[in-house]
């Protein structure tokens, strides 16, 4: 599908895991004994970063030995800190080669290989039987996926009776221009914002019943300004979300902050579950 494939390569970048062990390095950390935390700067690439994780991981109720789906897995920061910190086995899938990659060799060297893997594969065709899945997370994703129709359909198939499905996306919340580029879009052919009205007729259509829903805007926009604060203080950190957005990145976090700032969009939390 082409628009898979504009999406694969907005995201790729050729020479990403020397770059993050290069900052790495610079920061004094041992590259091949590394925790989560150590890679929180750069392997949390959605508002609310790493304490957004935290935070959703408790919003869904995880327990330990649960069987967990990351939808759009990236490089693996989320997929490490539910395994790590919650003890669930986790599957993570990805279009993008080199950020499958890059997050089995950061997995590898945060030794939780055996509790979390990763393979490239498309939403809209997840390669696991039916009822695979006790959990299945969907973290800035969708705004790259136009056909949520079938992406919901597919993740209510692989979980089990009983199974949640947690959601945080980025959503339109108001009318209004979207700027470009966008860290998940480099122009509109691949950006596929949304409503929530929109995402609960879906996810109802799906089969899902909705359980909670929560607007993280007011949290994003304060971790945001503290970021600024400290980097006003001491300086653009070596180890950064600029390593994945490369040379657009100012141009793109300001675009999404400022959106975020007039309310045209929100970053949304729906908690659905698989009756």
């Amino acid at each position: 599908m082409e628009t898979e494939r504009r999406v694969a390569r907005h995201y790729g970048r050729e020479g990403l895991e020397g770059a993050i062990l290069d900052a790495l390095r610079a920061s004094g950390k041992d590259v091949e004994r590394l925790t989560p935390a150590d890679l929180s700067a750069v392997d949390e690439f959605h508002l609310g970063w790493g304490a957004q994780t935290i935070e959703f991981a408790k919003e869904i109720g995880l327990e330990r030995e649960m069987r967990l789906l990351d939808i759009g897995s990236g490089i693996g920061g989320p997929a490490r800190h539910f395994a790590s910190a919650h003890g669930v086995q986790v599957s993570g899938i990805d279009l993008t080669r080199e950020f499958v990659e890059v997050a089995q060799s950061l997995t590898r060297r945060c030794g939780l290989s055996a509790c979390a893997s990763f393979r490239e594969a498309s939403a809209l065709a997840l390669p696991f039987p039916d009822e695979s899945f006790d959990v299945a997370t969907l973290i800035h994703v969708g705004m790259n996926i136009a056909d949520k129709a079938k992406l919901f359909a597919e993740a209510h198939r692989v979980l089990k009776s009983g199974g949640r499905f947690g959601v945080y996306d980025i959503m339109r919340v108001s009318e209004g221009e979207l700027p470009f580029p966008m860290p998940w879009a480099a122009t509109a052919e691949t950006s596929f914002v949304e409503t929530p009205d929109t995402y609960r007729g879906l996810l109802a259509a799906a089969g899902f019943g909705l359980a909670k829903e929560r607007n993280r805007r007011a949290f994003a926009l304060d971790l945001a300004r503290k970021m600024r604060e400290e980097q006003a203080i001491h300086g653009a950190p070596a180890l950064g979300l600029h390593i994945i957005m490369g040379p657009t990145t100012r141009a793109r976090m300001g675009n999404v902050l400022r959106t975020l700032e007039q309310g045209t969009i929100a970053p949304i939390e729906i908690m659905a579950r698989r009756p």
